[in-house]
């Protein structure tokens, strides 16, 4: 399974609708894989909240990553912290949240399809991981990983220094959660900084 280079994380509370209308206009927008988060909701209401997302990605082909090893299994596409095991039955795809060149390590041996490097630049979701990596940082740590995505602060004008760092793509959540229109000023920088 191939992966975008645009991956959108939610957060419903940063959404100023419901999640479902926010990543319906971000899908709208050209979204086309989707890091359901909201760990802190049971199991059986991210499911509900997993069924109501699918049908918005099916007619795009898009893909729904279900982030956490606790309530994925059967899940088709996982997204893990750092900390977490890897899921068995392995998912046909796994990725990875990463901070560090141990973390990259661990998620190279248990080859994750993906990663997501963070904090690039500083952002107020992703307090206690830091200093920020900065495009330097970010390219000294992906050397070596698979295939990484930035996270963090990243706004469409730093998609090119994240590109020329050796990044995949992006994973946003913020800007998009709070304005789901933004998806194409994203697509439109990855696809700019990629010609």
């Amino acid at each position: 399974m191939r992966l975008p280079p645009l991956l959108v994380l939610t957060d419903r509370t940063q959404c100023s609708g419901s999640l479902v209308d926010t990543i319906a206009a971000a899908v709208d927008s050209g979204a086309r894989a989707i890091v359901l988060r909201e760990k802190d909701l049971p199991d059986d209401d991210r499911d509900r909240l997993a069924e109501q997302l699918r049908p918005l990605l099916a007619p795009v082909d898009g893909v729904l990553i279900r982030a956490g090893a606790t309530g994925s299994a059967g899940a088709e596409a996982v997204h893990l912290a750092a900390a977490d095991s890897l899921p068995r039955p392995r998912p046909a795809l796994v990725g990875r949240s990463c901070h560090c060149r141990h973390e990259l390590r661990r998620a190279h041996r248990e080859g994750c399809d993906y990663v997501m490097i963070s904090p690039v630049f500083p952002t107020d979701s992703k307090p206690g991981y830091g200093p920020a990596l900065g495009p330097a940082g970010l390219a000294s740590l992906i050397t070596g990983a698979p295939p990484a995505y930035a996270l963090g602060g990243i706004r469409p004008a730093d998609v090119p220094d994240c590109l020329a760092a050796g990044a995949h793509g992006i994973a946003v959540m913020g800007p998009i959660m709070r304005s789901p229109t933004t998806v194409s000023a994203y697509l439109a920088a990855l696809q700019d900084a990629a010609a």
